[in-house]
């Protein structure tokens, strides 16, 4: 196989609404958490959960969209690839950052369960229907791609989940 693949797949809960901000050239970006969860055993055989937390940046339309459609707590699948960033933190320490570059979003779950999710009033824009996805890219619309892959059964995240 010649070259290589950068591909991310997550379904997982958001960790907060998406901030949606604008560049100054006017290109629309928008970040947020997603969690993702594993159930497992661990070698004493004690069921142990494991919360993972993903930066996700989107762009253009695709901002647009989260920044109007997603909130804290609503059940996603994102599709992207990761970056890596390197900063330094107030000592001068040299850090490292890894974000998720969606390039397809899909909303998941009923939107009465996101609602729940969210813990908050209910929306007053349209959720549009779970079935439909977003691309940004129109030579791959996303009527020819393959459906998302059912998310796995997972617990409900709360206020105490999020760790911030």
């Amino acid at each position: 196989m010649a070259g290589s693949v950068n591909k991310v797949i997550l379904v997982g809960h958001l960790g907060k609404d998406p901030a949606v901000t604008y560049t100054p050239s006017g290109v629309p970006l928008a970040k947020f958490t997603l969690a993702t969860n594993e159930v497992f055993k661990d070698r004493s055989g004690e069921q142990k959960d494991r919360t993972e937390w993903h930066n996700i940046v989107a762009w253009n339309k695709l901002a647009e969209i989260c920044g109007q459609y997603l909130t804290k707590g609503k059940l996603v699948y994102i599709e992207g690839t990761i970056r890596s960033r390197q900063w330094e933190d107030q000592a001068g320490n040299k850090r490292t950052s890894y974000d998720i570059v969606a390039s397809r979003m899909q909303m998941l779950g009923s939107r009465a369960d996101s609602e729940r999710a969210a813990a908050g009033p209910p929306s007053t824009s349209p959720t549009p229907p779970a079935e439909r996805a977003f691309s940004p890219n129109p030579q791959h619309p996303p009527a020819e791609r393959a459906p998302a892959p059912e998310p796995p059964a997972e617990p409900e995240i709360t206020d105490e989940d999020v760790p911030f």
